[in-house]
């Protein structure tokens, strides 16, 4: 990936169309290249709860840089030492889960942001030379483009959106909605479809938007990704290689089945996070 590619992912995604993502939790480069060549604007590496290892994380950001395309990391919660590590590797961006304050987010913006913005440590041993720009350029330039993503997956996130997205140093955030539909319904049901999560996302685009700031969402699907492309996210999975790969196996299997006269399988819903 080119100093000028790298650059532009970033742009990429506050300029628009929104951008699709292709989220993975599993280990083979090749689930996460068979995505991306169909045409995925990027990929979204879980490290929360995926089988990731730091292994994994390295190989499948080469892959993604591979295709000039970029590499998202969500990191675990807390792990901000790690989101600081997968930068140097050449990540484009880290996603933080449980972000739930100012305060959160201020540790969060202060690990991944070189000063004046934060206090991140020298040593972009990947990013500085896939970048191919010298050391003092990206230096200057590197908080523009390394994007900290905040996660929206809590009540007490949710309260504080405003003064999240005011923190200097976070470039956007993104709606974990089976997390918010937990917390929403105080433990009532996970449904990332639920009436108040709908709700919560049109506050999460018209707070991000006002600011000059990134909307993002995990989705369950396709239509639903592009249902919030359409009202103003500019970044989206569309499930991910798991459920890809369920929902997949279930629509060609029962098509064996009902030609073959035998049983159809119950096609409704899929399993997600």
């Amino acid at each position: 990936m080119s100093a000028n590619q790298i650059k532009s992912f970033a742009d990429r995604l506050r300029n628009g169309p929104a951008a699709f993502a292709a989220w993975s939790g599993s280990v083979d480069p090749g689930n996460v290249e068979s995505m991306l060549a169909e045409g995925f604007d990027c990929t979204i590496l879980d490290w929360q709860h995926g089988f990731h290892d730091f292994a994994s994380v390295r190989a499948l950001i080469t892959a993604a840089q591979a295709q000039n395309k970029g590499a998202l990391v969500r990191i675990g919660v807390g792990h901000f030492a790690e989101a600081a590590r997968f930068l140097d590797w050449g990540a484009t961006g880290v996603i933080a889960p449980m972000i739930n304050s100012v305060e959160d987010a201020k540790l969060f913006a202060d690990t991944v942001k070189y000063p004046p913005l934060g206090s991140r440590s020298w040593g972009p041993v990947r990013s500085l030379g896939a970048s191919g720009m010298p050391p003092a350029d990206y230096l200057k330039t590197a908080n523009s483009f390394s994007l900290a993503i905040a996660m929206i997956e809590t009540r007490a996130a949710l309260d504080s959106l405003d003064a999240i997205l005011d923190v200097e140093g976070i470039d956007g955030v993104l709606v974990g909605p089976s997390d918010l539909s937990i917390a929403l319904t105080k433990g009532g049901t996970v449904d990332a479809g639920h009436p108040d999560v709908d709700a919560a996302l049109t506050k999460v685009v018209n707070a991000a938007r006002k600011r000059g700031k990134l909307a993002c969402a995990f989705c369950m699907d396709g239509a639903r990704a592009g249902e919030l492309g359409a009202r103003g996210f500019h970044l989206l999975s569309i499930g991910n290689d798991t459920i890809l790969l369920r929902m997949a196996s279930r629509s060609e299997l029962a098509k064996a089945r009902a030609a073959s006269g035998g049983e159809a399988a119950n096609l409704d819903g899929a399993d997600g996070y």
